[in-house]
This record gives structure tokens, sequence and C-alpha cells, in this order.
């Protein structure tokens, strides 16, 4: 087949197909005159998959032969060949000759040949009228390569330039695409049609009833009489999806405006199984076995509200933990309260803590705002009681504190539990009231950094990196319950320690301290697709005063991994041991979880 070079309008049509398998005796695939594009016209070659794929029903080669035409000239239009010529020969007929009805014997011998052409230059890039503000991309211009994504890519463009200024119905009006086959070049002018600039009308319900129409207008916060903007419609979309209701949510435009300039939007929704349970067990030579358990309601009330109740039971069989913890708590959402951007949020907690330092009986509850910024910010605030029954070395002592947490996250990874690039940072700064007599008043803060960089390969190498801490000021420490004061050393902090081994003397006793700061830090390899090795190294220290300085104890830690890629997360095995620090320095401590360790 030989492409025509005539100056004729060229038009390109881009289709998915999904190749079947099959397979023939000998394939040759020749590339003359663009030999850097042979891996891309292979990759994108039916054949070539056929002869992969090991099957010899000669129709479907027959098949292949005829649709790779199209393929392969996709490919060179891909790159800005417009001039190629293209042969395809089975058993030394050309394949578009052969009529798809003939019934062929055996195919033992394929040859595809490709002139790729020289690479077209644009004479003229041309689209009109734009928005103010569009941008093209920068390859959308005369003197550079005329590839045909870029053409594609610069009338959508055009298109959303238009509709992020509330021309919802913008489009290609008319094109004009010629190859000069003398000049080697590609002239290309597109004509779009704004259309007329529309506002939000209303948000049509179709599908699941599961939540109340009202609520779901709310929830989804579309700015109804406002210009239309691409970005709210997406994010009205994004807020349904995040109550957890629906397995599908679509929000669609309707095809007509409406006479007073607005558009209606058409929401299909799709609920899914309103309970769910879940377990999880996380496994330490230290911290000992830790089953979790949770039961879950997505939509309580009919209005999209969250009820999660939790429960744990940590530290058992663990060797220094102090003994059995045990912790259950429910949290209660309301989305959509005094803004779409809102979550109304309710705790309630009580737990038994057995530490090696100290005893508590506690029983916590808030109230709050969770408040989504964008995308990857979200703060939140609120106000807490906190009581607490705590034994220790000094006695028992009662302690009560009014709180007013607020938090910050940041967080741009794409896989949380397997993060191979982004940051994530968690601030909280919890001012605090004493009740009683026994209980102090201050600021409680805590941060969570987290860094990751990729490299290699496919991405197989990363380095990791976290610093967390944390200050009590503005109370004396013994004012403060034992469970608010920081230790170090366990799998959450550094690796080979013992658990919360690092603390400070209190009045002659043990006791956490007013300042805490550690260091992780992690290089990770991926071995396989499923295997991985890791190798960290992790530091602490814990301070008597609000700050940690120089002479405050601190130690160390330092180990290997082994990962496992599961589909939901990797399964973690650490093995760590201490470097530094006044704890054992001959022990060897093992940790099994799901997902990296931070």
């Amino acid at each position: 087949m030989i492409v025509n070079r005539s100056s004729a309008g060229i038009s390109c049509a881009l289709c998915l197909l999904a190749a079947p398998a099959f397979a023939f005796e000998n394939l040759s695939f020749v590339v003359q005159g663009g030999e850097d594009l042979e891996d891309q016209l292979r990759n994108s070659s039916l054949l070539v998959a056929a002869k992969e794929e090991g099957v010899t029903d000669p129709q479907e080669i027959l098949s292949a032969a005829r649709a790779d035409y199209g393929r392969l000239i996709g490919s060179l239009y891909n790159q800005g060949h417009y001039g190629g010529v293209i042969n395809i020969l089975v058993n030394g007929t050309e394949a578009d000759r052969i009529s798809p009805l003939t019934r062929m014997g055996a195919i033992n011998d394929v040859v595809v040949r490709v002139e790729a052409g020289p690479s077209y230059l644009f004479s003229r890039a041309e689209i009109a009228p734009l928005a103010p503000g569009t941008e093209l991309p920068d390859e959308f211009a005369i003197g550079q390569t005329a590839r045909s994504p870029i053409i594609a890519d610069a009338a959508a463009a055009g298109v959303s330039g238009w509709r992020d200024q509330g021309n919802a119905k913008a489009d290609i009006a008319d094109q004009r695409v010629l190859a000069q086959h003398e000049a080697n070049t590609l002239d290309v002018q597109i004509a779009l049609a704004p259309g007329p600039r529309v506002t939000f009308g209303n948000l049509i319900l179709q599908g699941s009833d599961a939540v109340r129409p009202e609520r779901l207008r709310e929830i989804a916060g579309l700015p109804v009489g406002q210009v239309f903007s691409p970005a709210d419609l997406e994010e009205s979309a994004a807020r349904l999806r995040r109550t957890g209701v629906f397995s599908s949510v679509a929000l669609t435009e309707a095809e007509t405006i409406n006479p007073d300039g607005s558009m209606d939007i058409i929401a299909q929704l799709a609920a899914r199984e309103p309970r769910r349970i879940g377990f999880g067990a996380e496994l330490s030579s230290i911290d000992g076995l830790t089953p979790t358990g949770f039961w879950l309601h997505r939509n309580l009330l009919g209005g999209a509200e969250r009820l999660r109740i939790d429960g744990e039971i940590a530290g058992i069989g663990g060797s220094t933990t102090g003994g059995t913890d045990y912790s259950f708590g429910g949290r209660f959402e309301r989305p959509a309260t005094f803004a779409p951007e809102n979550t109304l949020v309710i705790e309630g907690r009580v737990a038994r803590l057995n530490e090696d330092d100290y005893s508590s009986n506690l029983v916590s509850s808030g109230i709050g705002i969770e408040r989504r910024v964008n995308d990857d910010l979200t703060i939140s605030y609120g106000l807490g009681l906190r009581f607490s029954e705590i034994e220790d070395d000094a006695g028992t002592t009662d302690y009560a504190l009014a709180t007013l947490p607020l938090s910050a996250i940041y967080d741009t990874r794409e896989q949380p539990l397997d993060a191979k690039d982004g940051l994530y940072l968690n601030l909280d700064v919890t001012p605090f009231a004493g009740l009683n007599d026994s209980t102090g008043s201050g600021v409680r803060t805590t941060f969570d950094a987290r860094s990751y960089l990729s490299f290699g390969e496919e991405d197989r190498i990363t380095l990791a990196g976290r610093v967390q801490g944390g200050s009590i000021l503005g109370a004396e420490l013994d004012r403060v319950p034992n469970d608010y004061r920081f230790y170090s050393g366990g799998g959450g902090t550094v690796r080979g320690q013992e658990y919360q081994s690092l603390d400070v003397m209190l009045n002659g006793i043990e006791s956490g301290g007013a300042s805490f700061v550690a260091v992780q830090a992690e290089l990770r390899a991926g071995i396989t697709d499923s295997i991985g090795l890791v190798a960290f190294y992790d530091y602490g220290i814990v301070g008597r005063d609000g700050f940690p300085s120089s002479g405050d104890d601190s130690h160390s830690g330092a180990g290997l991994g082994l990962r496992y890629l599961t589909p939901i997360g990797p399964i973690r095995l650490d093995v760590a041991a201490p470097l530094s620090g006044p704890g054992d320095p001959s022990g060897v401590e093992v940790y099994v979880g799901i997902g990296q360790a931070f």
C-alpha cells in the first residue's frame, strides 16, 4: 500500500483495537528512513503481537495484517511522518488486495516494509478564536515537528480555554489540515466555535435514592446560578465520591441550554452496600501481636453520614510493652455541614493502657470540623475533653483536660501505603486547659514530615525520609497526663530499640519527656515486580524540657527489610538491631505489617 502524496487534506482517526491471539512461521519487519521509529511501529503492530502469541489461525493473521496499515500509518503520523510508504505482503501478496472473505491456507511468511519518509514541519499552526489566557502546546508552532498528537492537544487546549471561561458548549467548528509533500510541511488551521457563556442550572438526580435529594445537593455543592466551570463540576463529583456511599458517580452536562442561559447537570449515581466490616493485624517481636477490627456504616441516617466503630488489642505477647492495651472508639462524620467542603466529626474513645512506666484508664471525646481546602490540603479544628486515671511509681493521679485541637495535613502522595514520590506533612497544635488541681495548662504540638524520591528503571529505587517530633510548652511535665508525654523506641519511631525505651527521669521515676524528635531514612529497591529489599536507619531523642538539647539521651537502630507487593499494599518484614543508646545493644527485633514503615 502506498500513501497518497498529493496535496489533499489528511484526516487522522484514532481507534483502540483489542488484539486477538494468532501466529505464523516467519515475520520480517523492516523500517527504512526512520530506524528510530522501529520500536514504536513494532509496538503498534498486531502482526508482531500475533507472532509473539504463537497462534496459527490464517483468518486472524490476515485480519491483523489488514488492520496494520492504519495502525502503522497512525504511528508515523504520531511522529510527524506524512509521506510514508507501507507494504504488507502475506505469502507474497499485498494484504489489502486479499479479500477478507478469502479462505486462506497456512500463512508461512509475512513481510512488513515501512519507508518512513521525511519528518514534516508545521508551515502554519493556527487555531482561533482563543479564549483569554489559553495556553497552547509550545510544539504547536511554525518550524516544529508536525506530530499529530500535538494537533489534537492544541485543539483540546483551545476548547478547554473557552470552557474555563464558562462556554460549556465550545467545540471545533472546522479544521483544515494539508500535507505539502513537495516541501515536507503541514498546514494546520482550526476554527473554534465558543458558543454562549452559560451558568449552572439544576442538579438532576438519577439512579440511586439511598441518600435524600436535599442532602445530595448539599454535598455536591453545585454552584447553581454561577458561571459554568469544569473545575467546579469535577469538584462536585469528587465530593459525592468521597462520601463512600456510591460505587459510581457521573456528572454530565445536559445536551441543551435552558432559555435563561443555564445548563442543567445530570447526576447518575449507583449506591454500594452501606455496611462493611474489616480486620487487620500487625506483629512485632517487641510490640507483640496487635489485632484490629472495625464496623462501618456509610449512610447511617440517609444523608451520607458515616459511622465507624473501631476496636484494638495491642501488645499481646509483647516483650517490653508493659502489658496488653485495649481500645474501643467510634467516629461519626456528616459531610457538607455549614459548607460543602466541611465535614462534621464527633469522636469518642475509651482505652486501657498498660505501659512499662504507667497504667492508664482513658476516656476522651471531641467534636470538630474537617475542611478540605483542596486535593492536597485538609485542615481541622474543634473542641475536646479528656479524662484519665493514671497509676505509676508516684501513685495514682486523675487528669482532666479541655482541648482545642488544630491540625493541617498536606499530602501529595499517590500511594500512601507504598509511596514513591510526593510529600506528607502533618502538624497538630493542641492548646489544653486543666480542669482539676492536678492538671496544668499549656500547648502540645506534634509534627510528621515525610518525603520520597524515586529513580532508576521504572523508579525501582526509592529514597524515603521521615522527621517527626513533638513538644509540650507552658505546663509542668508532672501535671500533664503520662500518655500525653513523649517516648521513643519501637516500630513507629526507632526500630531495633525496645518499645518506648527512651524516656527521662521525673522526680526520681522514669517518665515520658516534654519533647521528642525522631529521624528515619530508608533505601528501598525493587528486585522483581513483587519483591523488594529495604535498608534503614532510625534515630530518636527525648528531652526533659520543651525542646531537645545536646545533653538529652538519644538512641538509634538500623536493619534490613523484605517487601512482598500485593494488591492491597506491600507486606513488610523488618529485622533491626540497636546501634546506640542506653538500652541493650545486643538485641534483634522483628516487625511484620502491611504497607511501608512510613
